[in-house]
């Protein structure tokens, strides 16, 4: 089978989609039969889209699953005029995708270092590689507290965290892991909700301390911030105001951010 495909789609994985889920008209979710030999580590993205005559349409999704879940799964905008997304937002049950089985990324426990409370900045599906890393039970034994804030202009927008927490409530394994260290902090910008405003203004105003129990720390805190360019940039220098260094994979700090998202 692999001699009649295009050169550009050699070692190429192509993966049986299982679920498709739609949140919003504006979001939704999909699962993939996952690749036995795919590894992975919470919070890492790959490149994965739907082929395209002689050459795929690849953009970087992080992986929404947990590392040792036996699906993968994507978690996705829908842009009209998007090259990939305005075709992915129709796939089905059955449909195949594409994926380069090579991840990546800094949004990792690796490019870290040691902390209490392990602190996740995420606008819209911003949230999708920390839906990974709040059911790795690797997390929970490398901090006391995990905070996972989701910034989105209307409530609708919020469900797909919800769900997440909701998920890890209901399963009692999950459960067992990670008791009462996870605390999930939204807010909307538009739509009035419990919780308005952007994170950057909650964290300047003191409300982020209000509901955290503590400020920023770059002593005790770690941060990994996805999100639009504009938001990476805003909280990367909320972070470095705080004296929180940015790490990396090869040189782990006090925060870190990913750059890469889908169109």
């Amino acid at each position: 089978m692999s001699d009649e495909l295009p050169k550009a789609y050699r070692g190429m994985a192509f993966l049986k989609v299982t679920s498709v889920k739609h949140y919003t008209d504006k979001t939704f979710s999909f699962t993939c039969k996952r690749p036995d030999s795919f590894r992975f580590r919470s919070g890492e993205f790959a490149m994965i889209g739907l082929a395209n005559g002689d050459k795929p349409l690849l953009r970087a999704y992080s992986i929404a699953s947990p590392n040792w879940a036996e699906e993968l799964e994507f978690y996705s905008i829908k842009v009209p005029d998007g090259p990939l997304t305005s075709k992915l937002q129709h796939i089905k049950v059955g449909d195949e995708i594409v994926m380069r089985p090579k991840p990546v990324g800094t949004l990792v426990h690796d490019a870290l270092l040691p902390g209490k409370r392990l602190i996740m900045f995420s606008t819209g599906t911003g949230i999708a590689p920390f839906a990974s890393t709040i059911r790795d039970p690797e997390t929970y034994e490398k901090f006391d507290e995990v905070i996972l804030t989701q910034t989105c202009r209307d409530v609708k927008e919020l469900d797909y965290g919800k769900a997440l927490i909701a998920e890890i409530n209901s399963d009692e394994l999950l459960q067992e892991v990670v008791g009462d260290k996870l605390t999930y902090f939204p807010t909307t910008t538009r739509e009035k909700s419990e919780r308005m405003g952007r994170m950057t203004d909650c964290l300047r105003n003191g409300v982020f301390e209000e509901v955290t129990g503590a400020p920023l720390t770059p002593e005790t805190d770690r941060v990994m911030i996805c999100g639009s360019m504009a938001m990476l940039k805003e909280h990367k220098q909320i972070c470095e105001d705080a004296g929180m260094t940015e790490g990396s994979n090869s040189e782990p700090g006090q925060f870190v951010i990913e750059k890469a998202f889908a169109d």
